[in-house]
């Protein structure tokens, strides 16, 4: 039942509910849209690259949350300097990452597993974390309702490994709705951007790699 749920149920039930929530939160969408074209004068959208399954490079889409302020030399100025009332607003309620339904639907992500990280992560991880990539990506994990991006790099890929080691239809609605939970409690709320802790690379560069 498992097997089957993974290979190919998830699959089809990711790409019925991302596109029943694209069709549902249309005014949301459009709204948020607005604002931030009318506030940024450009496209209120952000891409970035990151690792899929199997460590297939692929283009995350969010909401832009930060605008491109630069400095008298013309660099970009610090995160936190950077983000704005709606951006701050949307991080909070995480309705930055509804885009994100769009690589669902293109079958880049799915609704649930681990979050996709940045490609220069892939080399600094152990054997058994690199399990994370032998399923689809998603919005929400098992490391977020677990304390979100706010706990260490270890504990986190512990429970990403924990997720595909355990992946089922009944852990998958388990973190579906401990993830509606958080996000209208707005605990625990930390993005990519911003976790609180160093980036994967520079904490493991000059720590043995473990197996």
């Amino acid at each position: 039942m498992h097997m089957t749920y993974k290979n190919t149920f998830k699959r089809l039930l990711d790409f019925f509910v991302a596109t029943l929530g694209v069709i549902i939160l249309i005014p949301v969408y459009s709204l948020i849209y607005s604002l931030l074209r009318w506030g940024y004068k450009e496209t209120p959208f952000f891409y970035q690259k990151r690792a899929g399954k199997h460590g297939k490079e692929f283009k995350i889409i969010k909401f832009k949350t930060m605008n491109n302020a630069k400095d008298a030399q013309g660099n970009l100025l610090p995160d936190t300097d950077r983000i704005t009332k709606v951006g701050s607003f949307l991080r909070k309620t995480s309705l930055d990452e509804i885009p994100q339904l769009i690589n669902v639907m293109k079958g880049d992500m799915s609704l649930i597993g681990p979050r996709p990280l940045y490609m220069k992560y892939l080399p600094y991880y152990t054997e058994k974390e690199a399990l994370r990539h032998t399923v689809r990506p998603g919005i929400t994990g098992l490391a977020q309702i677990s304390g979100r991006n706010l706990i260490g790099w270890d504990k986190r890929l512990q429970k990403d490994v924990e997720y595909v080691e355990n992946l089922s239809l009944g852990l998958d609605l388990k973190i579906l709705f401990k993830t509606i939970e958080k996000v209208l409690l707005a605990k625990d709320v930390a993005n990519d951007e911003a976790s609180g802790v160093f980036d994967l690379d520079d904490e493991r560069k000059n720590r043995p790699l473990q197996v």
